[in-house]
């Protein structure tokens, strides 16, 4: 099965201190805290497809398990980074001071970024 799917955002934990801790502006943290994210996976063997939608705001990050790729972060920068893939079901990377881990299991997906010791978690369902 793999990730390949359509996901929903159910919930969301941290979210504002995660995204001031970024440097996201005040005015786009509120703007984003309410709004439901949609995930669209494509996996086909180790090429991946991630296109995350959160209102008018689109981010498409398109990677290669243990290649270096450029990838969006969530304050718009650009960082070239590593994807890895732990097993079947668990992808980490590090984005400059950023560490996101997704993980699938079943319909559900979640993915933790840790910066420093604030953490974000979002659980997304399968649609």
């Amino acid at each position: 099965m793999g990730f390949t799917g359509k996901y929903e955002l159910q919930s969301h934990e941290n979210f504002e201190r995660f995204m001031k801790a970024v440097g996201l502006p005040d005015e786009l943290i509120e703007k984003g805290k309410d709004i439901k994210s949609i995930s669209e996976i494509v996996q086909n063997g180790k090429k991946f497809k991630v296109t995350v939608t959160t209102g008018s705001k689109v981010i498409t990050n398109e990677f290669t398990i243990g290649e270096e790729a450029e990838l969006d972060t969530p304050t718009g920068e650009k960082i070239k980074a590593v994807v890895q893939m732990e097993g079947d079901n668990k992808l980490t990377v590090n984005l400059k001071n950023i560490k996101s881990v997704t993980e699938i299991n079943g319909d559900i997906i979640t993915n933790v970024m840790s910066l420093g010791d604030i953490h974000y978690k979002r659980i997304s369902k399968r649609i």
